[in-house]
């Protein structure tokens, strides 16, 4: 690449579209950030550090994956993306500003942070899978890769910046201004999307297929190996390993003994790793591939299950810095791959099979997480977690990589059986295997 050539990252901000949309989500997500770390430190004030508490509101914020993260992909394939993000965009504000209320006003109680966590996580069900597939409208196809890495650099850096934020607020104000910011955050991305430029109107920006089902969906998924492999194994990655957002307060408040502030430290330092893994893909421009998804998978499971045995605070938040690293390699990969290999007129519903197992998962992983914390002590949280994420891209790349080359010598050899030149072929002339 000569010095006047724009980097794969500079090539995709130029996008005016995009850069806007980007922006707009960096903000929202930094008051995000804000409200998830406040929210578990307002979770284990009131319940006097309970683990079994922080996993069950964390289950209910994404359980609505489960229930109807399918009925997202479908809406997003069905409607305008941009039009339905305004909706939930502006449903989740909502949420943040009821939440900010009753805590400034002490009406806050656990059973309100369970019902409000439910509410946000049935808003975000349906914003996830178009919010996602959207991206692939704002660029052409050879920036998608670049744009995702883009998308999960902003993602990073508001992970760095919104827990660090949150604990230093939460310690000098309490929880609820930190809900309150979050609410006004929402104003930023919701004047991104207003102002995105479409050549065409929303209602014709995407066909709005009739006669497509969920099965179509499912079958290109299960027909398609690189669609196969990604999705099976964030599915296991996100039940067992990325539940960090639990695990790390819990190593905080549990086994270093520190508080909030130090917990927004730990927060931010896994963070940073993800935001140079970020970057470091964007500025590469790679094509994601099977084979990277695997060696990194297996680098992160590696390194989760080191977390849990580090002797000391420092030595635990060093350590997440590279584990934060490998953990957005992990999820970018995955999700280009997805991205790129789905038929477009399923996209959507791809993607919400995506976000199904990466987040889908949680209900069941958070409060395991919180019980193993409970009977174990939060260290054997992380060693399971790494210990199933690594184990998992091995086995999966094994099952998965012997059905293609099955499948590939069946093919050939019936294409060799129903040739007539065949036989007469000599064989140092035949093309060799791919």
């Amino acid at each position: 690449m000569s010095a006047g050539s724009p980097t794969p990252a500079t090539a995709a901000l130029a996008v005016r579209n995009f850069r806007r949309y980007l922006l707009g989500q960096l903000t929202s997500n930094i008051g995000t950030w804000m409200q998830r770390a406040a929210q578990d430190l307002l979770v284990l004030h009131i319940t006097h550090n309970s683990g079994s508490a922080v996993g069950l509101v964390t289950a209910l914020q994404f359980l609505p994956q489960t229930l109807f993260g399918l009925t997202g992909g479908a809406l997003a394939d069905r409607y305008p993306k941009r039009r339905l993000l305004l909706l939930t965009q502006t449903a989740m504000g909502l949420q943040s500003l009821l939440l900010g209320l009753l805590t400034v006003t002490g009406a806050v109680s656990l059973p309100s942070l369970y019902a409000l966590a439910f509410a946000l996580g049935t808003a975000t069900a349906v914003d996830s899978p178009a919010r996602n597939a959207y991206i692939s409208e704002l660029v052409t196809r050879e920036r998608v890769a670049t744009a995702v890495s883009l998308n999960s650099a902003q993602f990073n850096v508001a992970r760095i910046l919104g827990p660090a934020l949150a604990g230093l607020t939460v310690a000098a104000f309490g929880a609820g201004p930190v809900f309150l910011l979050n609410a006004a955050s929402y104003l930023a991305v919701l004047y991104g999307l207003i102002t995105i430029r479409t050549e065409k109107p929303d209602d014709q920006v995407q066909p709005r297929p009739r006669r497509t089902r969920m099965r179509d969906a499912f079958h290109d998924i299960t027909s398609t190996p690189n669609l196969l492999l990604p999705i099976s194994l964030i599915a296991f990655v996100g039940t067992f390993g990325l539940n960090f957002q639990v695990t790390t307060s819990l190593m905080a408040m549990t086994v270093f003994h520190t508080g909030a502030a130090a917990f927004g430290y730990l927060a931010a330092a896994y963070a940073l790793g993800s935001l140079i893994g970020a970057i470091h893909g964007a500025r590469s421009g790679r094509s994601p591939s099977v084979r990277r998804l695997v060696t990194s998978t297996v680098v992160f499971g590696t390194l989760e299950a080191a977390l849990g045995l580090m002797p000391g605070y420092g030595s635990f938040m060093a350590l997440l810095i590279p584990t934060g690293f490998a953990t957005v390699i992990v999820t970018t990969t995955a999700n280009a791959l997805t991205q790129l290999h789905a038929d477009p007129r399923l996209r959507g519903r791809v993607m919400s099979v995506y976000f199904l197992v990466l987040l889908g998962g949680t209900p069941v992983g958070a409060p395991l997480v919180g019980l193993v914390s409970d009977a174990l002590g939060a260290r054997s949280t992380l060693i399971l977690g790494g210990v199933v994420s690594a184990l998992s891209a091995l086995a999966l790349s094994a099952l998965i990589t012997g059905r293609i080359q099955r499948r590939t010598r069946n093919t050939r050899a019936a294409s060799a059986s129903n040739s007539p030149l065949a036989s007469a072929q000599p064989a140092g002339n035949r093309p060799a295997d791919l």
